[in-house]
């Protein structure tokens, strides 16, 4: 079975990403509200993509999030998205 972090990212193929990088964040939420001793429930993003680029912040957000939703379902808490230009 693959990582959440390895299924994030191909859910995140289709906005062709330029710079895309996912870091773990779970260890510092452990005992935390969402923690469900997984180790894979608090993730962190940062995406560059032409896609997102003419979009406002929520579009963005929205648009990751959306990509991201069967994640959620099944045990993803909570992630921090950062876009950058490019």
């Amino acid at each position: 079975m693959s990582s959440r972090a390895d299924r994030i990212q191909a859910l995140l193929q289709p906005l062709n990403p330029v710079r895309l990088d996912i870091v773990n964040d779970s260890a510092r939420h452990h005992g935390h509200a969402g923690d469900d001793g997984s180790g894979e429930t608090h993730f962190i993003v940062t995406i560059g993509a032409n896609a997102l680029n003419s979009l406002n912040r929520v579009e963005q957000q929205r648009q990751v999030m959306n990509l991201l939703a069967d994640e959620f379902e099944s045990g993803l808490h909570a992630i921090s998205v950062k876009v950058i230009q490019v």
